[in-house]
């Protein structure tokens, strides 16, 4: 899998993704010193291709010059969300995504759920974005550390967790209930809908409560990596003062 853009090669280097650095001929010194110096850190040698080679490799011409081959990203079972939640001793956090389709918002979740204490994210095979490297640019690295499933029926996925205690709140703008009146410090699964139609019906009517992020603006909806991660914060701050409050 290969990724491109300076920052994203950056971070990749210095997570110790990497096995292959290619730059094209013609970048500037200043970048190729700091190119060395991470890549003397993870033991990966710089490749200089010609420019028209790395526009072939990466299929565009915006990629500043660098770009990095990753090892494949691959789906996890069904488990490992709840196993990595127990090796944390922590309630689990999952991410359900039903039907989103703009790789950039499902990288983007993907890295907010791993930086703001998720347990894993969850897709469905059909009509959602797939593992691509457009993800894995987008996440910065998390996808090497946070569990990604994908479930033949987000329906039938949402019912297995419920009955293992799992409680399931959807992002809704229609709905009457706001993050405040909600108990965000037990096992959640936090449901965000299409970038253009919300939730579907049957998703709709799974989740145990339906939440609204309040707004001011004259924008009527949030995107949905923004919906999620203000979801996740409201749970992560909820627990953190469930635990203070324990000491």
């Amino acid at each position: 899998m290969l990724i491109y853009g300076r920052n994203a090669v950056i971070e990749a280097l210095r997570e110790g993704q990497v096995r292959r650095l290619l730059v094209a001929k013609g970048v500037k010194p200043a970048f190729i010193k700091v190119l060395e110096r991470e890549a003397r850190r993870s033991a990966v040698d710089l490749e200089f291709v010609a420019r028209i080679d790395l526009d072939r490799a990466v299929a565009t011409t915006r990629h500043q010059g660098v770009a990095a081959e990753l090892p494949e990203v691959s789906f996890s079972e069904p488990d490992e969300p709840f196993a990595l939640a127990e090796q944390r001793q922590e309630q689990p956090l999952l991410v359900v995504l039903d039907h989103i389709t703009d790789p950039r918002n499902y990288g983007a979740i993907i890295r907010s759920t791993e930086v703001l204490g998720g347990h894993g994210v969850i897709t469905e095979a059909r009509n959602s974005a797939p593992l691509s490297a457009v993800v894995a640019k987008t996440a910065a690295g998390a996808t090497s550390y946070l569990p990604l499933l994908q479930v033949t029926n987000l329906v039938r996925y949402l019912g297995s967790i419920k009955d293992r205690g799992v409680w399931v709140y959807g992002a809704d703008q229609e709905a009457s209930a706001v993050p405040a009146m909600l108990d965000w410090n037990r096992p959640l699964a936090l449901v965000i809908g299409s970038e253009g139609r919300g939730l579907r019906r049957l998703v709709r009517e799974t989740c145990d409560e339906l939440v609204a992020i309040p707004q001011s603006g004259r924008i009527s909806s949030l995107n949905a990596s923004v919906a999620a991660g203000i979801l996740l914060y409201q749970a992560g701050i909820a627990r953190h003062v469930a635990s203070e409050g324990a000491l």
